[in-house]
């Protein structure tokens, strides 16, 4: 009887915690998985760019004209599409 609560809170655990946590590595293992040359992507620090190469370990990103930066694919975090960006230039 004593061990039933300990039982019910590690199910609990389970479900707020771990299974979120499961499911979003998941995610976002496909999404670099299925990138592709012309996707517009947000890497590490925010920076953001348009995939120009692939290779098993890493990406380039073409972040301005003619400047393209080398990362690791684990340094992707999403797609730019998704990233939320301020519009700054709202007329007053």
């Amino acid at each position: 009887m004593g061990l039933l609560p300990i039982l019910l809170m590690f199910v609990i655990f389970y479900f707020l915690l771990i299974r979120p946590q499961q499911k979003q590595a998941s995610k976002q293992r496909d999404f670099i998985k299925n990138l592709k040359v012309g996707d517009r992507v947000v890497a590490a620090g925010g920076i953001h760019g348009e995939v120009k190469g692939l290779t098993d370990t890493t990406i380039t990103l073409e972040i301005a004209d003619k400047v393209r930066v080398k990362v690791t694919r684990s340094a992707v975090s999403g797609s730019s599409q998704d990233a939320a960006v301020p519009d700054t230039q709202k007329p007053a």
